[in-house]
């Protein structure tokens, strides 16, 4: 990775505990689909508790350059989205955001409804695994587009209008789950999407869809049929909070011997998470505002630990929890099915001083997609361990929250580089640390 100077670098002195409040606010994986959607309608849509994040200012220059007004509401983290004048978009200015987000490829099935064409550059987003985009524009194919590839990007038609279709998932991926509902809801006839993801950013999504006029139906096989309908309109929303930040607090009070309180945070989507938090031997607290959680005293437990998508646990939930995992007493097993790639990050880990072996099997768990195949997706953390600071090369959003989590448990200082990708996900995390507490600093520039 390449290190843009010193504003990309954070040095952690580590050994405090995280105390204080934070405050999480909308999802990463619900507020820039929402924004997409508000391309879908004929009046202005108004998105409340959108948080501050690059992919939210991605997708903002995305909708202003197909001539979506986009201004700030009322309220502190409010967007009012207007799509009466959509058009096209300049190749070179789409470019412009190629790398920087995989969120483009949302953007075909609105643009194909509303101009009848669509292009999409090159796509980036974390290196954690195989995210392929064919399945997207094949899934767009059924619809009735057509596809063109070309040097800059793939260029992409709707000669009539989109069609309804039968889908099956070959995995419930929320990136294809998406682009069905945001393509189906337009389109002629009837969608059956089988397989299908069933996140709570997916649920809330549809709720957004739902409220723009759409007519789509969830059944308990993780079967959504969608009947497209002729017109939609705007939509007022507030986003549900992120689960997944939410997490990560939770398992920084964990590994510092913290106590944190999560204002925003909700049982619903976390339990889970909670359970297991719990069986670690983390505590927690419920109210109505958010939930605290602290390291209650005594040893951590180890645990053996399977990810899975909704409602199994979440794959974003595993790297930071590994990072409080090095200091629990005995060996922890995690399986990792989601992502293949995804367990890369403890490398780093171990030059800190922890204990971590990646093994090819399915281990503590069933067999998964990727056993037969080569990949390192198990591994077995044996702790506790104690950390120590180190020269830390920021991999992919999660891992480096959790690189950040391992650079403050640990004794003495690390230099944290590429700190600008956790912008992508966490809204100022750099004044949320100096606000827990915690002792950190911009080369030159103290924060905290």
């Amino acid at each position: 990775m390449t290190v843009n100077g010193s504003d990309d670098v954070l040095l952690v002195h580590g050994g405090t505990p995280l105390e204080g409040e934070i405050r999480v606010r909308g999802a990463k994986n619900l507020v820039p689909k929402a924004m997409v959607a508000a391309l879908l309608g004929s009046e202005p849509s108004r998105l409340r508790n959108v948080p501050d994040i690059r992919d939210v200012r991605v997708v903002r220059g995305l909708l202003q350059l197909h001539g979506v007004t986009v201004r700030p509401g009322e309220e502190p983290g409010e967007l009012v989205m207007d799509p009466t004048h959509v058009e096209s978009a300049n190749v070179a200015d789409i470019d412009a955001h190629a790398g920087s987000s995989r969120i483009p490829i949302l953007l075909c099935g609105p643009l194909l409804h509303r101009l009848g064409h669509a292009f999409i550059p090159g796509l980036g987003g974390c290196d954690i695994g195989g995210r392929p985009i064919d399945f997207h524009f094949e899934v767009l194919r059924q619809f009735g587009a057509t596809i063109e590839k070309r040097a800059d990007g793939q260029f992409l038609e709707a000669p009539r209008r989109l069609r309804g279709t039968k889908i099956k998932l070959p995995y419930p991926s929320v990136g294809a789950t998406e682009q069905v509902l945001l393509t189906a809801v337009l389109a002629e006839g009837v969608t059956e999407l089988s397989n299908a993801a069933v996140e709570p950013e997916i649920e809330d999504l549809i709720c957004v869809l739902q409220k723009m006029g759409a007519i789509i139906a969830m059944d308990t096989d993780r079967t959504i049929r969608i009947t497209g309908v002729d017109r939609l309109g705007g939509y007022n929303h507030r986003a549900l909070p992120d689960r997944l930040e939410a997490a990560s607090w939770a398992s920084a009070a964990l590994a510092t011997e913290g106590n944190i309180y999560v204002r925003g945070a909700q049982q619903r989507s976390m339990m889970t998470f909670l359970n297991t938090y719990r069986k670690v031997g983390g505590a927690f607290e419920i109210d109505d505002e958010g939930i605290r959680f602290w390291h209650p005293g005594g040893q951590l437990k180890s645990i053996a630990l399977e990810t899975d998508v909704h409602p199994g646990f979440q794959t974003d939930w595993q790297q930071p929890l590994v990072v409080a995992l090095t200091q629990a007493t005995g060996l922890s097993i995690i399986h990792e099915t989601v992502y293949e790639s995804r367990l890369g990050f403890t490398s780093a880990l171990n030059q800190m001083g922890a204990h971590i072996q990646l093994y090819r099997e399915c281990l503590g768990g069933s067999d998964c997609r990727f056993g037969q195949r080569n990949f390192l997706h198990s591994a077995v953390v044996s702790g506790p361990t104690k950390l120590q600071g180190a020269d830390l090369v920021i991999p992919d959003l999660r891992g480096g929250f959790s690189y950040l989590i391992a650079a403050l448990a640990a004794q003495g200082t690390s230099r944290v580089h590429g700190i600008d990708l956790i912008n992508r996900g966490y809204e100022n995390f750099m004044e949320k640390l100096v606000e827990l507490g915690a002792k950190v600093e911009l080369p030159g520039k103290a924060l905290g």
